[in-house]
């Protein structure tokens, strides 16, 4: 299959560039020095059309219609070219990528609605099937900061910390994000529609602009708390990773804050209300950790490297019991409430150990008590 992409090298355009090329798709890809040789072997015998060319912020306001309406007759030009003389051929599917600013009467959402009639009348003319998608704002990996996404400008300018500029915090935004985007996009390779239909962005979702900067300052802070975001809300996770693909390569590694003692070293990893924490240790040799027990907490304990014996006993009884486990297991053992227990660096190389307590450390009230396991 062969498709032809205009504004290739834009935001959405390179997001759904890569996803063709994942499909082992021909891709035809049109960008503004494009010629028009390029734009007429890319429109024969293409199977789809994705137009994605526009403008959106010009400088002089008679632009939006050259670039907006102008940029979709000359693709029905180089299309009317390629086909010329086989009437047989079959016309291709023409995705258009519109706007919801038709509804509004200004320069951008005008220029967009005469796209749309533009595209409506080829189709009825020439019998091409089309799909309008009136998109609201898209946010997602290598979309241009302080441009026209207060997505891409948030999270660009908090991971680098700059300054941003808020007029109205209680305005709401609609968004959609750039893969879910793409997705639906892919789907018009097989699914071929008649006539003009108007294509369904989903999921879209909703937030004030202050809310939205709030999140992406929590992203920020998440170094400092080491509270991760919950991944199980949808827009929260699309809008993590696109906030996390706008940090600086170089700042992609940060440090731990570690407590060092006699017994080695501990570092926290990561917390949350949702899943409660993680955090690490390295023990000396000889060295046991714990000789307590929780009342609610539960924990899991995961050697990575070195050899442990993990110790419990009832702390209304006396019956001891041992699981011995090295870093070359990757056995979990788990932690119950009401068992004193203990973790002993058998080997002779330090000990490393991954921890999870089902809930965050409060440190005023740990739920944590003394209780050797075994001197009970």
């Amino acid at each position: 299959m062969k498709v032809l992409v205009t504004g290739a090298r834009g935001f959405i355009g390179k997001n759904l560039v890569v996803a063709l090329k994942r499909a082992a798709v021909e891709i035809a890809e049109i960008d503004v020095d494009s010629t028009q040789d390029e734009f007429l072997v890319g429109a024969r015998d293409a199977a789809a059309v994705f137009h994605l060319a526009g403008v959106n912020r010009p400088k002089h306001e008679e632009e939006f219609a050259a670039g907006n309406v102008g940029s979709l007759e000359a693709l029905f030009a180089a299309l009317d070219r390629s086909l010329a003389g086989d009437l047989g051929a079959a016309r291709p599917v023409i995705l258009l990528c519109s706007s919801y600013q038709v509804t509004q009467d200004n320069p951008y959402g005008r220029s967009k609605l005469a796209a749309e009639q533009a595209l409506q009348d080829y189709s009825i003319r020439t019998g091409t099937p089309a799909v309008i998608y009136r998109l609201p704002g898209v946010f997602g990996k290598w979309c241009r900061p302080n441009y026209n996404s207060v997505v891409a400008t948030f999270c660009h300018n908090i991971a680098h910390d700059l300054p941003i500029a808020i007029s109205d915090p209680a305005r709401v935004v609609e968004l959609v994000y750039v893969d879910d985007l793409v997705a639906r996009f892919m789907t018009h390779l097989e699914d071929r529609p008649t006539g003009v239909t108007c294509g369904e962005v989903r999921p879209t979702f909703s937030a004030s602009l202050g809310e939205l900067a709030d999140r992406i300052r929590a992203f920020r802070a998440m170094r400092r708390t080491l509270e991760v975001a919950d991944a199980s809300d949808p827009f929260t996770r699309r809008l993590l990773g696109t906030y996390t693909s706008y940090l600086p390569p170089s700042d992609l590694a940060y440090p731990l804050e570690q407590r060092t003692d006699p017994r080695g070293t501990l570092a926290e990893l990561l917390k949350s209300p949702h899943f409660g924490q993680m955090f690490v240790s390295r023990t000396h040799p000889g060295v046991t950790r714990g000789n307590h027990y929780h009342d609610l907490k539960v924990e899991k304990f995961c050697v990575l490297e070195g050899e442990a014996v993990i110790r419990f006993r009832p702390i209304l009884g006396d019956e001891v019991t041992e699981h011995r486990v090295s870093g070359t297991d990757f056995k979990v053992v788990d932690i119950p409430p009401g068992m004193t227990h203990s973790i002993e660096n058998v080997g002779i190389t330090e000990m490393i150990v991954l921890f999870w307590a089902s809930e965050i450390l409060d440190r005023e009230h740990p739920d944590t008590y003394s209780s050797e396991v075994l001197h009970g």
